[in-house]
Parts: structure tokens; sequence; C-alpha cells
């Protein structure tokens, strides 16, 4: 039993080394028993995990620029793929874009340099940009999730809701009139739908009073030259629906 509280008390002790005095607050139980003593002085103070927690949470949202959004969630932990990433992707492009593309996840490229669409697929995202004739530099480009996958999987419907709040206040500071989801994973995150690619491209949705059209994500089209018709026929709508929009 001392080897259990022997335990308990150095898990404890490296507790409160992470964590700060301000963390615990002593508890006066009457006890001659050291162990007891250190324990009761480690417990927690509940209103201060709350307070801790609640602003780690909701900070974020009174950010007024991107900058300062990503300063505050780059260093984000809520889920385990904050202990795998080598970098956090935040987004890129004008802060100011009529236009948002949305993707999945970043991949090996972007976790990299912490940019998205960096690798392969994003090569072949530029040349289909150019081809409806924006730059990068006209247009706004994220993800659904901040942080790479392992093995480049597919997010998990637990990491895309703990990271959705970050996107929609990005969708927020830009503000863009139109928004262009690359792949099924990314259209149904942000539309809340469990609907199948074939059946929303083509399609314009209504998100927070932003119009927003599906094609497919330009890894798909690598593995799948013959999708890359549909895929010229989806951002030629899509450049006509933002000309409409914007006044261009």
């Amino acid at each position: 039993m001392s080897e259990l509280k022997k335990l308990i008390t150095e898990a404890l002790k490296d507790q409160k080394e992470m964590f700060g005095d301000d963390f615990f607050e002593r508890l006066d139980i009457a006890a001659p028993n050291s162990d007891k003593q250190i324990i009761a002085e480690a417990v927690p103070k509940k209103s201060a995990g709350v307070v801790e927690t609640n602003l780690f949470m909701e900070d974020f949202q009174k950010a007024a620029s991107l900058e300062e959004l990503d300063a505050k969630i780059n260093s984000c932990m809520k889920c385990e793929l904050g202990k795998s990433r080598n970098k956090f992707v935040f987004g890129a492009g004008n802060p100011n874009a009529d236009a948002l593309l949305i993707g999945e996840a970043p991949g090996a490229d972007e976790d990299k340099q912490g940019v998205p669409f960096v690798g392969r697929a994003g090569k072949l995202l530029n040349d289909i940009l150019k081809a409806i004739h924006f730059e990068r530099e006209d247009i706004y480009i994220a993800n659904i999730l901040k942080c790479r996958p392992p093995a480049n999987r597919n997010p998990l419907p637990a990491e895309m809701e703990m990271c959705k709040p970050y996107l929609h206040k990005q969708i927020e500071l830009i503000n863009p009139k139109v928004i262009l989801c690359l792949g099924l994973v990314s259209a149904n995150s942000l539309l809340g739908k469990k609907e199948s690619l074939t059946r929303m491209r083509g399609q314009v949705f209504d998100f927070d009073n932003r119009k927003v059209m599906v094609t497919y994500h330009p890894a798909a089209l690598l593995r799948n030259p013959n999708w890359k018709k549909g895929c010229w026929e989806d951002v030629q709508k899509f450049r006509a629906l933002y000309d409409s929009l914007s006044g261009k």
C-alpha cells in the first residue's frame, strides 16, 4: 500500500509541476500521515479548471483578424492529431478574398511546410485555378482539419467536430461570397450533410448567407484522371457564380 501511495504522490507532484500552484488548493485535513497531507495539498481547484478550459475553448472567438486567430489556435491540442503533427496548417491566401476553397486535411507535404495544398495535389489545384483565371493570391484556401491525420487517413467525425469552430471563425473573418468544397469530406462536414459527391456536384448550397459549390478533391483527380472533365465543368460553374456575385 505504501508503494501505491508513493506512486500517487509522485504523480500529483508531476501534475503540480505542469499546472502550477494556482491550479491547486490546500485542504485542511487533520491527518498525521505526510503522504495524505501531500495529496490533500494537490486537490485541483474545480473553478480554476473550468475557467482555464473555457478560456482555451472560447478565447479564439474574440480574434479580430486571421493573424490573431492563427496565434490563438496554432498550439491547439484538443485532439490526438496535435501530438503527431509537425506543423499546424492554418490556411493561406488573400484574407479578404471573395472566394474560399476548403479541402479536407493536410497531407505529408502540407504538414512539413505548414501551408495547404503544396504537394502534387496542390500543383494540380494551381493549374485548375489558372484555367478559370484565378491565382492563389486571389483566393483563400483552408481545410476542415488543421493537422494531418496519420497516414493521410480520412478525418474522424470527432476530429472534425473539434476543429469545425476554427474554420467557421475563419469564414467569418474572411467573409467570402462563394465557397468551393474540395471533396466529399469537406462538403459534408461544412454543410452538415451525408450525401454522395455525385448528388452534390452542380448544385448551389447556402451556408451562413454564402453560396457553396462542391467538386472533386485534386488528390482524387490524380488517382482518377477520368474525373477531370467533371471537375472542369464544376469549376467553370463556380467561376460564373463568383463573377455574378462579386461583380467581376
